[in-house]
């Protein structure tokens, strides 16, 4: 994922892994939500729900780059992870 090197796969395959992602980043924090809830959740798993939280928004934020610059004729390829402070940021 960003921050390492460009993988050499069609734009479509870099999509798939940014899916692939966000589903096993969606399914720690279910995870992890699940603890909270039944009230065995510790402040380390309180932590990475946060970092999930930003991890999230940043993939997500990754993939509509990817989409509007492949939409626009550009190559997707030159989307790159924004910083936690731009993605929080964002109005929902």
């Amino acid at each position: 994922m960003p921050g390492g090197p460009r993988r050499e796969h069609a734009p479509e395959m870099e999509d798939a892994q940014i899916h692939t992602d966000i589903e096993q980043l969606v399914q720690e924090e279910h995870d992890l939500w699940q603890r909270e809830a039944a009230g065995s959740a510790t402040d380390e798993d309180r932590r990475r729900l946060e970092s999930l939280k930003v991890s999230l928004d940043q993939s997500w934020d990754l993939l509509r780059q990817r989409r509007a610059l492949r939409e626009a004729g550009r190559d997707p390829d030159a989307a790159d992870v924004r910083g936690k402070n731009v993605v929080e940021g964002y109005e929902q």
